[in-house]
């Protein structure tokens, strides 16, 4: 059925050598899901979308995730099922992060192969080019990673001094520059050693953050007064809010939280969950490896879920959020596989959750102190599960299994009811990845699993997008960061 938008993994890679690209367009249909018979043959209206925060820019555009919500899914429709185009901005960096503003211009958080400096790029939406780009002081290899657009098209980041920065991006007599346009400095909050991972715009403007030592914090606005909490557990992905709340998954546990009338961080419940024996091939942490995702049929924001990192297979978790801590839903995923876990966000929408399965997936870098993963690799083998709610919220049920093998955080457009992501082909061992897989522009249908189209993007670690997800400018424009620099696809 057509579709109108209803109203209102985080990686820097060390790369030691370039691969051969190779590029072509050839269109295939992707093998037959399990399950797809019991879905419904008319594609089901997703969504609502969460509401659009207002210190940030528009919902599909503002953060790696979409939204503050973190919901991955767009209210723009995408490239669709035609043949595309694609072209290379090659920037010798990962880029995690690439955000959208208000003016069509993409802005991409990239951290470089070599140093592993932080760095933010201008980019041109016409064709890609690099306009314009500023280096910042690193700090962790999550420091490079998470940020949002804010209201006024500035890029919230914290850099590697533990400044909070708004960097904006101004025409000049000669092209384009960016510049810090706002620095807070956090002082004394972060403590020595510690790094700040995740940042999400609170609804009145308060800045909330977390840090690999779990520090939960708020920064005031106006004043740049900043309160905090110790959760004494660690946290290695970014956070999410919606009205009146922030959620954050630490390696332990789910925390919601809500503002006090000063200010502070307040936990309004935690929940804690089974992280597992140990950190799972094609993980980057022992935990979760999930940024909440929030999520509802009723405003988009009457549920929060994660995945656990039970063994041998994750469980997806869902909770409503005025009731926790217990979850209304918890049911394993990914079963089909001797073994599942996922370093992605779920996509959360209306009723339906889609987890990814990057259980083997082979990262060329990992956080410094990542404990050794149990067993010490494995295979890849991808999958991608639907699960949806029952129509009483008290439980939970899989509605499909597909066998696609997602190199990307796919995302879901409520704008043309299609899943946009990167497949990968061939070999996919350590080296493979980086030297002679394949990778393929692919989209889903999320009414069935089925993969309606595939056009080939190029081999080697100039098109591996690291689990990192897509962004869809609201032109139809697909950037897709990767391991070396951003891919811009296009319908022909």
């Amino acid at each position: 059925m057509p579709f109108s938008p209803p109203a209102g993994g985080r990686f820097a890679a060390l790369a030691l050598s370039l691969a051969i690209a190779l590029s072509g367009a050839a269109a295939t249909t992707g093998p037959a899901v399990a399950g797809a018979a019991e879905a419904t043959a008319a594609i089901p209206l997703f969504g609502p979308l969460p509401p659009r925060n207002p210190a940030s820019a528009p919902n599909g555009t503002a953060t790696m995730h979409g939204d503050s919500a973190s919901s991955d899914t767009t209210p723009y429709p995408g490239p669709g099922t035609a043949p595309v185009s694609s072209s290379r901005t090659a920037l010798a960096s990962a880029c995690p992060t690439v955000v959208v503003g208000g003016d069509g211009y993409p802005v991409a958080l990239c951290t470089t192969i070599f140093g592993r400096t932080p760095t933010v790029h201008l980019l041109d939406p016409a064709d890609g080019t690099d306009l314009a780009s500023l280096a910042l002081p690193k700090g962790s290899l999550f420091g490079g990673v998470y940020a949002y657009l804010d209201h006024e098209d500035r890029l919230v980041v914290v850099d590697g001094e533990d400044r909070l920065l708004r960097i904006g991006h101004h025409r000049t007599g000669t092209g384009w520059a960016l510049t810090v346009d706002r620095a807070t400095p956090l002082g004394d909050a972060i403590p020595a050693g510690d790094d700040i991972v995740g940042l999400a715009p609170a609804w009145n403007g308060t800045v909330w953050f977390a840090t690999t030592g779990g520090v939960i914090g708020t920064v005031d606005p106006a004043t740049g007064a900043v309160r905090t909490l110790r959760t004494g557990e660690g946290v290695q992905n970014s956070i999410s809010t919606v009205p009146g709340h922030t959620a954050v998954a630490t390696d332990h546990a789910l925390y919601l939280l809500s503002e006090a009338p000063d200010g502070s961080p307040v936990v309004d419940w935690r929940a804690p969950y089974d992280r597992g024996p140990a950190r799972k091939p094609g993980q980057l942490s022992w935990g979760t490896g999930a940024t909440p995702s929030f999520f509802g049929p009723g405003d988009g924001t009457e549920y929060v879920t994660i995945t656990d990192n039970a063994a041998p297979h994750e469980n997806l978790l869902v909770y409503r959020v005025a009731d926790g801590p217990r979850p209304v839903c918890t049911t394993p995923v990914l079963t089909s596989y001797a073994a599942s876990g996922t370093e992605d966000a779920v996509i959360a929408s209306g009723r339906s959750v889609y987890v990814t399965n990057t259980y083997g997936y082979p990262y060329p870098a990992l956080p410094a102190g990542a404990p050794d993963s149990r067993p010490a690799s494995a295979p890849f083998e991808g999958g991608l599960s639907r699960v949806d709610l029952d129509a009483d919220g008290t439980g939970c049920h899989v509605v499909w299994d597909s066998p696609v093998k997602s190199a990307a955080l796919p995302r879901l457009s409520v704008g043309d009811g299609k899943i946009y992501t990167v497949t990968v082909s061939g070999p996919t061992g350590a080296a493979g990845l980086n030297t002679f897989a394949a990778y393929h522009h692919a989209v889903l249908d999320p009414a069935t699993g089925t993969q309606l189209t595939s056009s080939r993007l190029g081999i080697g670690l100039l098109f591996n997008p690291l689990q990192m997800t897509g962004t869809t400018a609201p032109d139809g424009t697909l950037y897709q960061g990767t391991e070396t620099g951003v891919l811009r696809i296009t319908r022909r």
